[in-house]
């Protein structure tokens, strides 16, 4: 039985491809619409790749972030730009994820949610500084307490291994079996979950393909799935 929901944050409470769509469209402005997706796909992919690299202490934040863009763009056999290019692309992401907000489905699933008292948290990958400024942006203080919000670099762990869900329920004061992860990420947000003996509902509104048959407990494929998806759980 489901007693306890938490939640991913990149492209899970809110649309990260649009600030993603924006920067490219000021800085790399040769970029197709056509191609816009499949980069976007190629810099999460690049972004969770490396990142451990900068958990370890081996890449800088900066590297990584002039990197992934980078990457992304030479798989998609586009020109090469430079490393001060890359760190100026983060420049403008950044200036978009300011504007961002909570997509209304995800507003209304979290207000079901406080009506019903059932105890919420995130967790959420990446650097704790921008992490905690999307937090903070996003306004989630409103239904989550603070101290129930996990950003993987001030932990030293990060999904999808299963010490930072096993941190999450001691601090959050969760039952692992009774707690469902909710998270865009079939590898780090399912994967990890499923290890740490969570239930998992994988938010495929990406409409990925994966190879094996998924181990999630729920599979949705759209933000208008969501309400009715937890009022069926919590009804």
């Amino acid at each position: 039985m489901i007693k306890s929901v938490v939640f991913d944050v990149d492209d899970t409470m809110y649309d990260q491809q649009q600030p993603f769509r924006n920067a490219v469209k000021r800085v790399v402005p040769l970029v197709s619409d056509e191609d816009m997706h499949p980069l976007y796909i190629r810099f999460r992919h690049h972004s969770d790749e490396n990142f451990p690299k900068v958990m370890a202490g081996n890449w800088t934040l900066e590297y990584m972030r002039a990197h992934r863009i980078s990457q992304s763009l030479k798989d998609l056999d586009y020109p090469h730009i430079t490393e001060k290019d890359g760190l100026y692309f983060q420049q403008v992401y950044e200036e978009e994820l300011d504007n961002i907000c909570l997509h209304k489905e995800v507003k209304k699933t979290l207000d079901f949610l406080k009506t019903k008292d059932v105890p919420l948290g995130i967790i959420t990958n990446g650097p704790t500084d921008h992490q905690t400024k999307k937090l903070n942006q996003l306004q989630l203080k409103k239904w989550i307490p603070a101290e129930n919000m996990i950003v993987s670099q001030a932990t030293g762990y990060q999904k999808p291994e299963k010490e930072i869900f096993q941190l999450a329920e001691k601090q959050f004061n969760m039952t692992a079996c009774e707690t469902l992860y909710v998270g865009d990420n079939y590898d780090n947000d399912v994967l990890g979950a499923k290890k740490a003996d969570w239930q998992a509902l994988w938010f495929n509104h990406r409409e990925r393909i994966i190879d094996e048959s998924p181990t999630c407990d729920i599979e949705i494929t759209s933000f208008d799935q969501l309400l009715e998806t937890m009022q069926a759980i919590f009804s």
